[in-house]
């Protein structure tokens, strides 16, 4: 991604790295320190909400950016619309069914828990992805 501004590598360096740094260091950390799982989910789960709005504005900022310099049709707007959609499915569907059989009560080996299992694990390969991508635009050379 041709970066012409400090401000875009900054929103870069903001989006991805805080994704890596709350996916994959902060929220395991929370599990493994924290006795009440319960707790641990719930911070875990406002910080990748942060990150999702943090993801909304720097993407779009980005996206914008690279539509305004290098047309529309350039290869680094697919990656940032595919990590945008996948922020937004993550956040606007997952999430709030996610939620709601929270509200139901996650009894272990009901079928509510099991629903929430899946659904944490679509969640979680997304989030995969998209971090992915986003490491894809921090290292692919400033010439592309």
């Amino acid at each position: 991604m041709k970066l012409l501004f400090p401000t875009e590598r900054i929103l870069l360096t903001l989006w991805v790295g805080g994704m890596w740094t709350v996916g994959y260091i902060v929220a395991p950390t929370l599990f493994g320190v924290l006795d009440d799982r319960q707790l641990a989910g719930m911070i875990a789960g406002h910080l990748f909400t942060a990150m999702s709005y943090i993801g909304f504005v720097c993407g779009g900022l980005l996206l914008f950016g690279n539509i305004y310099r290098s047309g529309i049709k350039h290869k680094t707007n697919y990656i940032l619309l595919l990590m945008l959609l996948l922020i937004a499915i993550g956040q606007f569907i997952l999430q709030p069914m996610m939620a709601d059989l929270k509200l139901q009560g996650l009894v272990e080996g009901s079928s509510a828990a099991a629903n929430f299992g899946k659904l944490h694990g679509v969640s979680s390969i997304l989030f995969m992805i998209t971090s992915i991508a986003g490491l894809i635009l921090v290292i692919k050379p400033e010439s592309s």
